[in-house]
């Protein structure tokens, strides 16, 4: 659906179910009810479906688990106390429901009642399911379920090559999108304009919060994040990282630098438009000195680009290979894969990079992209284990975890998936450490048992003599581990796992 849609009707009652995009401003779905209804009721659902596979992936890895704190969970939940005092500003308010959407929203569409539902579009097949399975059901009482294009700048088939076929190579694609955008596509909507037709919840509804604790979550996750909830945060992410954008290009591979933007589990949840951002990466690029905004444009389109991918290839959010006959890789398995899946996760593989990595994921929830790329190779090239492990528990730790792009990123390392490097590319631990964190500053923060190993050494510490590693607190085996593997022969044991393939 393009910016260009015309809605064509006119309601007395309408609903904004509110999902990934928890803002107020520039917001499509709002816009369009606001508009076109005379009054408007707002609300968010904490999906049980979404939420119960957390609790269950939590209580896997700790039986005795009580309550699971979730950084993602309280970040969603004081966004969405934000949304509703923004809401409030201009005389409405926000319904927050516990339950599964099929049901909750046609419920609460009834018990207003309203003519028609106004959300945004999303994309994962499951999500296209489940709000197919909601006009259904608004269908038989009557109502209607309408929907509109917010997290992207150019969706599905709004961008085709020559042959009015998808792309599957970044730059042809980057290079239409570039050529394709006009002024129209990064227009705000105009939300406040029409604001006087928010409306609060009649008295008769029933509409208390659940609670963090009801919800089976409990709080403190968040406080180990950097992470700032809601528009406010989102706006001071951006403010801070305007101060950065022009060395952006230069420092965004350097993960002990603070050279990225912060702001990508802000547009996973909506509390930034996109067409800001691309707005102002865009004009930003087209100044003399722009290559940095320039450089994030390109981060941004690539986020354009996996959502293509997805909605064009649904069988990826399957688990399975972008190009199928990678599927027929024979991957490790067995207890001796386990345990080095397990110290993979845990951060205890002896290649310090890999092991600050990991222990920045598990601690903060984020992970340094530059960094997400060298997780990922090591797990599949280095440890010869299936991508759809590492994937699956990024999936699991990530604060800003959408399909798309973990997908997209995983299948990219692996391969096996659209653009991907060549299979014989294999990511050296070692060298990746000392191009990108030739101090050993980042290693050093994860690991402080190195701190006070020499820049020289800190990226392979077991090239160093013992005894000089004795003299900087460090036993390995005791202190820090011995490399699980050797890179040498994972690599051409990874040579021929994929060279087996090519040649049939």
């Amino acid at each position: 659906m393009t910016r260009a849609y015309q809605l064509d009707a006119h309601f007395k009652n309408g609903l904004v179910w509110f999902r990934r995009d928890l803002r107020t401003g520039d917001n499509a779905a709002l816009y369009y009810a606001l508009r076109h209804c005379e009054r408007v009721w707002c609300a968010f659902v904490f999906d049980t479906t979404i939420l119960q596979p957390l609790i269950n992936w939590a209580h896997r890895r700790n039986a005795h688990a009580g309550k699971v704190q979730d950084a993602r969970i309280e970040f969603i939940l004081a966004s969405v106390e934000e949304l509703d005092r923004s809401l409030e500003e201009g005389g409405g308010a926000l319904i927050v429901l516990h339950g599964d959407p099929v049901d909750a929203i046609p419920k609460l569409a009834a018990q207003l009642p309203v003519d028609a539902v106004f959300t945004n579009h999303d994309y994962e097949p499951s999500a296209i399911e489940r709000d197919e399975t909601v006009a259904d059901r608004l269908r038989a009482d009557g109502r209607r379920l309408l929907t509109f294009k917010d997290q992207v700048i150019f969706e599905r088939d709004e961008l085709l090559n020559g042959q009015r076929k998808p792309f599957a190579v970044f730059t042809p694609y980057k290079n239409a999108w570039l050529k394709q955008l006009t002024p129209f596509d990064l227009k705000p909507y105009p939300v406040e304009r029409y604001s006087q037709s928010l409306a609060r919840p009649p008295r008769t509804l029933d509409h208390a919060w659940p609670t963090l604790a009801k919800m089976g979550f409990a709080p403190g996750k968040l406080a180990e994040t950097e992470l700032q909830a809601g528009m406010s945060g989102a706006q001071a992410r951006l403010e801070d990282f305007l101060t950065r954008i022009d060395s952006y290009a230069e420092r965004r591979d350097l993960p002990a630098a603070r050279g990225t933007s912060h702001l990508s589990v802000h547009l996973r949840f909506g509390t930034v438009s996109i067409r800001t951002l691309a707005r102002l990466a865009h004009e930003m690029s087209l100044r003399p000195g722009g290559q940095g905004a320039a450089t994030w444009l390109s981060e941004l389109i690539w986020r354009d680009f996996y959502f293509m991918i997805l909605a064009h290839h649904p069988h990826i959010a399957k688990r399975e290979s972008f190009k199928r006959e990678f599927d027929a890789l024979r991957w490790e398995t067995g207890k001796d894969a386990d345990a080095l899946f397990a110290a993979w996760c845990d951060g205890r593989t002896g290649y310090p990079l890999v092991d600050a990595a990991m222990l920045q994921l598990n601690r903060t929830g984020f992970m340094h992209n530059r960094l997400r790329m060298v997780t990922a190779s090591f797990l599949v090239k280095d440890l010869g284990i299936d991508w759809r492990r590492g994937e699956r528990y990024f999936e699991e730790k990530l604060n800003d975890f959408d399909f798309s792009a973990n997908n997209g990123g995983w299948q990219w390392a692996a391969s096996t998936g659209c653009d991907a490097q060549p299979w014989f590319r294999i990511f050296n631990p070692v060298t990746q450490s000392e191009k990108f964190d030739s101090q050993g500053l980042f290693i050093k923060r994860f690991l402080p048992e190195l701190g006070k190993v020499p820049a020289k050494w800190i990226h392979a510490p077991w090239q160093a003599d013992p005894d000089d590693l004795e003299d900087w607190g460090v036993v390995l085996g005791k202190d820090y581990p011995h490399p699980v593997v050797e890179h040498a022969k994972a690599r051409q044991q990874t040579l021929a796992r994929y060279g087996v393939l090519r040649s049939r």
